[in-house]
């Protein structure tokens, strides 16, 4: 019997989802459990899933969906199913699994009981189709080594995710971080492996996709505060605070100003240069070409005004006692 399972969620990813099970499908022995979960597709999803042999779950509409719910859903069938697991590898639908991954995860978890998630380098498909997906890129490099979170994409521990319950299926976004600090309260460890693990599509053309992109990650920031914002983990206290100094109180600040300055208020302006440069320096030492830094130091500042939309977005969801939605960016992709 084989030690592991694959859960993959996707919604209208069309073209993307078909990659992604024919990687998992090339590579994995055929008694391997597959079982795509799908958040209310449009598109002909379901049929190529199941045209694939690839089991199916299709979520119960009359709830909000989330990615967390379906990832606790995919986990749930593969138990029920496959009850002898040890490993499951997560991987969302518009990623293909790259064929020397699953051999280093297994047995990188085999080598520590107490590592709950193994997660490797995500690349983009297609960094040099926009300037967006190029920023993701750059975005997926993350540090070698012992991690505080992983992302979507990360072989997982059977017995740890179970410890902890799961996903919070209440999270519209940042479920995985969040999993991940209750997983390390609870003693367990997470790994980034110095080796190539899923290729993402992101599929941003447009400035608008990246805007609302971040305007996400703003909620995800204003929501992990509050949750485990507190000593001594103080999670997205930082990221909060930087969200609505440079994104909100800075620009409203310079432009109130300059009505009774003559102009001059907008002087304060000149703080975000220098931020820039801050941010250069970073990427450059972390080993970014000049250029890319360059590229990502002043798309990491223009972010903070979206982050700030979006953490404004999750209180006053919260005032008003609505129930959140899912912020999507991506434009559902054509099958083939």
């Amino acid at each position: 019997m084989n030690r592991i399972g694959v859960v993959v969620i996707g919604r209208n990813e069309g073209e993307r989802l078909i990659r992604c099970l024919k990687s998992l499908i090339a590579q994995l022995p055929t008694d391997v459990m597959i079982v795509y979960v799908d958040s209310g597709s449009t598109d002909d999803s379901i049929a190529a899933a199941e045209s694939l042999g690839v089991r199916v779950w299709e979520l119960d509409l009359s709830t909000p969906f989330t990615m967390a719910r379906g990832r606790n859903a995919g986990f749930a069938y593969l138990l029920q199913h496959c009850p002898g697991i040890e490993y499951v590898q997560f991987i969302d639908g518009d990623c293909e699994l790259v064929s020397s991954w699953i051999p280093q995860a297994i047995t990188k978890l085999d080598s520590d009981e107490k590592l709950a998630i193994v997660c490797g380098r995500r690349r983009e498909r297609f960094p040099q189709v926009s300037i967006y997906n190029q920023l993701a890129d750059m975005e997926w490099n993350t540090p070698v080594g012992e991690a505080q979170a992983c992302g979507g994409d990360a072989m997982m521990r059977v017995s740890a995710i179970s410890a902890v319950q799961g996903f919070n299926e209440s999270l519209i976004c940042g479920e995985e971080p969040e999993m991940s600090i209750r997983l390390r309260q609870c003693g367990w460890k997470i790994w980034r492996l110095d080796a190539d693990m899923t290729l993402h599509d992101a599929a941003m053309l447009k400035f608008g996709q990246w805007w609302k992109r971040f305007i996400r990650a703003g909620w995800a920031v204003a929501e992990g505060k509050v949750m485990h914002g507190k000593p001594p983990e103080q999670y997205m206290v930082r990221e909060n605070m930087s969200g609505w100094i440079w994104g909100a109180i800075l620009p409203f600040a310079a432009l109130t100003l300059s009505w009774w300055t003559k102009g001059l208020g907008l002087l304060l302006l000149v703080v975000y240069p220098v931020l820039m440069w801050r941010v250069y320096r970073y990427r450059r030492q972390y080993g970014d070409l000049p250029s890319h830094a360059r590229l990502y130091a002043f798309w990491c500042v223009l972010s903070k005004v979206p982050q700030a939309i979006g953490q404004f977005k999750y209180w006053l969801t919260q005032w008003q006692g609505k129930t959140p939605t899912l912020i999507e960016y991506k434009m559902p992709s054509r099958n083939t």
